[in-house]
């Protein structure tokens, strides 16, 4: 290596540290907040379905194997917050049954045909909650009517009420709730490929609802 060729490799690794060590000492900025699950403190009005901070997915067992999942992607929704919290608060959701993600492209078409959801049919699957009854701090069991395939059945879940807090980042009043539950696919008309396809559909859900502050 000449001397050109060893000042020009100094001035490259001199111009490369001034670059990188601006960045590498800058501190990253994290936002953090807490939530309440104090649910007094939860303002009363309507909430809307984040339908990008929500998780609906199904799973159900295979040939004794394991339990298979599948989630669905497109989904609506609103929670009616009253005064009282839980006990006398209502929610509904709608979800689009066509968006149904198996994450196998011909078990998607399967399960959208006629021979199970027949989406063409009846595209909606929705709930509405009836009743709630509390069993604990912040937590409690829900009751709504659940339509798949034309058929209304009531279903339960247990459900917790993870938080209330103004979200950081977009300025909305924010709920976040986690539930599950259990439902016979057969009583909705759902036998198909049964018994290597079991009954019982465990249903899990993540959820936040939002609303903009008045006077935001």
């Amino acid at each position: 290596m000449n001397a050109f060729t060893a000042r020009a490799v100094v001035v490259r690794a001199l111009l490369a540290a001034t670059l990188v060590t601006p960045m590498a000492c800058t501190p990253l900025q994290v936002l953090t907040h807490s939530v309440s699950q104090n649910e007094a403190r939860v303002p009363v009005g309507r909430y809307d379905l984040d339908a990008d901070h929500c998780s609906i997915t199904f799973d159900v067992e295979h040939f004794k194997y394991s339990r298979f999942a599948m989630r669905f992607d497109r989904k609506k929704g609103q929670l009616n917050w009253n005064e009282g919290g839980l006990a006398n608060s209502s929610v509904s959701v709608s979800i689009d049954a066509a968006s149904i993600d198996t994450n196998v492209p011909l078990l998607d078409k399967m399960v959208k045909s006629a021979s199970l959801l027949d989406v063409e049919q009846y595209p909606e699957i929705r709930f509405a909650s009836t009743k709630f009854e509390r069993t604990g701090d912040s937590r409690g069991t829900l009751t709504g009517d659940l339509t798949i395939h034309g058929v209304t059945q009531p279903v339960t879940l247990d459900v917790t009420f993870n938080g209330f807090a103004l979200d950081p980042l977009t300025k909305k009043d924010t709920l976040g709730f986690s539930a599950e539950g259990r439902f016979s696919r057969a009583k909705f008309g759902l036998a198909t490929w049964y018994p290597a396809v079991g009954d019982e559909i465990h249903v899990r859900i993540e959820a936040e609802f939002s609303r903009t502050p008045a006077g935001a």
